[in-house]
């Protein structure tokens, strides 16, 4: 769990606050006016955390209210050792922290990777203060045949052949248990960031301070595994189809890196129509896994056309 206080040479300059509610300290920003009638609330994915949105907390915040969560064992929230940490207690995890701590409503949900998965979870528990959804290269799990896709895509990313590999040979543990060391190859080359020189040392120990240990390692070794595996835990029940239909009437964005070789942007795209077939999708050329890294100013003109197009539900 990173400090507080560190800001990582400037690159961080959000307050960091924290709440207990899910049984665990649980770090997020919000930034902005505190009361506006409407929240954007942006979600991490695998490996990184809040810091990738970094580029875009800023200009949002002078005029919209921006909360970004660090999910369980990422950033600075902290890595308890008696949890699963599948998806399903993220979406809880997410569920105490804007609905019993923060109480919002009229949230546009800005996702990429796992806060796909897990923002859609949570907007199907609370459909109704969810308005708008904005994906960046994540599956929103709305529709018959979107686990097919997902299994052609596993079968064939280089990410996961990596995964399934290293969990077949005994070393998948071990190395993402060392992700304080290996992040950078990770990120870069099996998930891909297109411009790698943007992986300064202050970048790099900014995405390897999370994890210094096998032990705080568990929320990075977890998520690939489920992919391959499936979850430890008991499978969750079948969401109610009255909130599926709410969520797919929602206006909703889909913006990809086209460079992306952990989910490639094929199946994320297919499966993206499955359940918004009318919806917008923009390919970002020049971007891979981290659009968020490799085209922020992209990413951001995106996201404000998507805020100032688009109607809000009040």
């Amino acid at each position: 769990m990173i400090s507080a206080e560190e800001t990582f040479d400037g690159t961080w300059p959000y307050s960091a606050r924290f709440n207990e509610a899910a049984g665990f300290r649980q770090h997020y920003v919000d930034e902005g006016p505190e009361r506006p009638d409407h929240t954007i609330v942006m979600l991490h994915g695998e490996p990184t955390w809040g810091y990738e949105w970094r580029h875009l907390i800023g200009p949002l915040a002078r005029h919209h209210r921006v909360v970004v969560p660090d999910h369980m064992g990422f950033g600075k929230s902290e890595t308890p050792q008696d949890r699963t940490y599948d998806a399903s207690e993220h979406i809880s995890n997410l569920e105490s922290l804007l609905v019993d701590v923060l109480d919002l409503t009229h949230i546009t949900l800005v996702v990429r990777d796992w806060g796909g998965p897990i923002g859609t979870g949570f907007a199907l528990r609370h459909p109704e203060p969810v308005s708008r959804i904005f994906a960046v290269n994540t599956v929103l799990p709305l529709a018959e045949g979107i686990e097919d896709v997902m299994k052609d895509n596993v079968a064939e990313s280089r990410w996961f052949q990596w995964a399934h590999s290293a969990i077949t040979d005994g070393s998948f543990e071990q190395i993402l248990g060392n992700a304080g060391h290996t992040i950078a190859h990770l990120m870069i080359d099996l998930q891909h960031v297109a411009r790698p020189e943007i992986a300064t040392p202050t970048w790099i120990r900014a995405y390897s301070s999370p994890f210094p240990t096998p032990a705080q390692s568990r929320g990075v070794i977890a998520f690939p595994r489920q992919m391959v595996e499936g979850p430890r835990g008991p499978l969750p029940d079948p969401p109610p189809m009255d909130a599926v239909a709410a969520l797919r009437d929602r206006p909703t964005m889909l913006a990809v890196g086209m460079r992306d070789t952990a989910l490639l942007p094929e199946y994320v795209i297919r499966a993206f129509r499955l359940s918004y077939p009318d919806a917008p999708v923009v390919e970002i050329p020049g971007a891979g896994h981290f659009p968020t890294e490799d085209a922020p100013q992209t990413l951001l003109a995106l996201l404000d056309l998507f805020l100032q197009t688009t109607p809000a539900r009040t």
